[in-house]
Parts: C-alpha cells; sequence; structure tokens
C-alpha cells in the first residue's frame, strides 16, 4: 500500500464510533520517510478543527520540546494512536486503539523510522508494553520490532503537572543523543 492510498482509506474509515462525532481523521503530517516519529495517543479539539496533530497547548509544547533538542516539524513525523478525537479528551478506549492500530502500523512501516517517541502512556502502552509505567519507565530505550521506542511524558501531562518537565528535559536530552547516534543526518 502507497502513501496516498493508505491516507485515503484512513479518511474514510468508519471501523470504530469516533467516527461518528469527528470533524476530522487526523492522519498525521511530517516527512515521510523521516528518521524519527513522535507518536500520540489521540487528537483533541484543536487538532479535531484542524486535521493536524499537535496543534493545540500541548502541540506548542512539543514544538518547544523539540527546539531543545535542535529539532523541529520539517524534521520529524508525527501521528496518534488513534486518528480521531475521543469525546471530551477522554483516553481512546481499547476497541477504539485496536480499530486504529492498522493505520499507524502502516504508517511505521512507510515512513520506517529508527526511533520513535511515544509520547504519554497510552502510545507507550499501544507501541512498547501493554504493562508500560510512564511514571518508571519514561525515559528508558526499548528495541521494538527493529526500532529504538523510547516514552517520555505527554505534553498535556506537562501541561497539567510542570513538576515532571526536569525529568522529560533529562529523557529529552538523551533522544538527541540516540538521534546523534543512530541517525546524524537529522541534524544535517
Amino acid at each position: 500500500m502507497d502513501w496516498e492510498t493508505l491516507k485515503t482509506d484512513c479518511l474514510a474509515c468508519q471501523r470504530c464510533p469516533l467516527h461518528a462525532t469527528r470533524r476530522s481523521v487526523v492522519f498525521g503530517q511530517g516527512v515521510e520517510n523521516a528518521e524519527v516519529l513522535f507518536v500520540g495517543e489521540g487528537p483533541g479539539e484543536q487538532e479535531d478543527l484542524q486535521g493536524i496533530p499537535f496543534v493545540g497547548r500541548a502541540g506548542m509544547l512539543l514544538d518547544d520540546m523539540m527546539k531543545m533538542i535542535d529539532l523541529d516539524r520539517s524534521r520529524v513525523y508525527i501521528a496518534n494512536i488513534v486518528k480521531c478525537r475521543p469525546p471530551h479528551n477522554r483516553d481512546p478506549l481499547p476497541e477504539e486503539r485496536d480499530a486504529c492500530s492498522q493505520w499507524l502500523k502502516k504508517q511505521i512501516e512507510i515512513v520506517d523510522p529508527l526511533i520513535i517517541i511515544c509520547l504519554g502512556r497510552i502510545a507507550a502502552t499501544s507501541l512498547i508494553d501493554e504493562d508500560f509505567r510512564i511514571t518508571r519507565q519514561h525515559g528508558q530505550w526499548f528495541d521494538v520490532g527493529g526500532r529504538r521506542c523510547l516514552a517520555i511524558y505527554h505534553p498535556s501531562a506537562l501541561l497539567r503537572d510542570v513538576s515532571k518537565r526536569p525529568e522529560t528535559f533529562t529523557d529529552l536530552r538523551e533522544i538527541r543523543s540516540e538521534i546523534r547516534r543512530l541517525c546524524p543526518e537529522v541534524y544535517e
């Protein structure tokens, strides 16, 4: 399946009840052959309105976090576990994640990143380990399907609890080091 077919099929998806309340399918955005892929849990209100991942307050913080490690949206790909907004920004239900999993799997296959950064618990439990504990395991590298994966606190969590920011800064430095080691061309 090529990128355009995948996107077209995803935009027409009705595999779970979230399709009935969405304004937009938030497929993803960025470099389609990026070495670094950021994965969040699902679209929020602004993302649903604009059809672009991480454009609200959490998105602005994610942009700032990427700047801290010399990245920006022109060098990465950003996607979510689910492509439609859960009502009231609740966590995506397991059946919603399952229904959407084929889209992200195909995105990962086509983008073929060396590094995946999970933004928050939902992404980490979906991609790294279903028993992942973000408070204990953030900042640790895992090999998943031949790729290096690490989870950090979701930017929304950092907006609610600023005490987690120093830990996240340390995690970001770790990410920069691993990018420089595995794919230095990202910084060229």
